[in-house]
């Protein structure tokens, strides 16, 4: 079984919303089917495909989250140090074509949120960036052309 890398807030969150789908939203959705079977046809009935639509999404869910928790494999940033960009790393960078820093935290797939500065593991950003040190170069291969950028600090908050 093939290990998926996630910290320790993304595993607590994926828990919580496992926690959440199964106390609130599955006894909610056989709340809907039940209350959508009181109105009679089913061959006709809008509401109670939705609801079993629903019921089949959050079931799903469930079975993804369960999934992806048994395969977790659990970093904590703050047990980490170096120079080297590794996973759950905060790195700056600097963008020679942009003239610009950015700086991102590198997380599993399910914990990553551009707007948050969080980048999964997989993506091109990071995989570029995976095992450079402080002051080294590389090119991140993106849609929008190859851009050459340089490692300007690695933290591990």
């Amino acid at each position: 079984m093939q290990k998926v890398p996630m910290t320790r807030i993304g595993h607590e969150r994926l828990r919580d919303e496992l926690d959440r789908l199964k106390r609130v939203e599955r006894p909610k959705v056989v709340s809907e089917i039940e209350e959508a079977r009181a109105h009679g046809d089913l061959s006709e009935n809008a509401e109670y495909d939705a609801a079993k639509d629903k019921q089949g999404f959050v079931e799903g869910r469930i079975r993804e989250i369960q999934g992806k928790l048994a395969q977790a494999e659990i970093i904590d940033p703050a047990d980490l140090s170096g120079d080297r960009v590794v996973f759950g790393a905060t790195v700056t960078i600097y963008d020679f074509e942009a003239d610009e820093e950015f700086t991102y935290q590198i997380v599993g797939d399910d914990e990553a949120d551009i707007k948050d500065k969080k980048i999964s593991y997989a993506s091109p950003i990071a995989r570029a960036l995976i095992g450079k040190s402080i002051g080294e170069e590389t090119t991140i291969r993106a849609p929008k052309g190859d851009r050459i950028v340089e490692i300007m600090d690695v933290e591990f908050v």
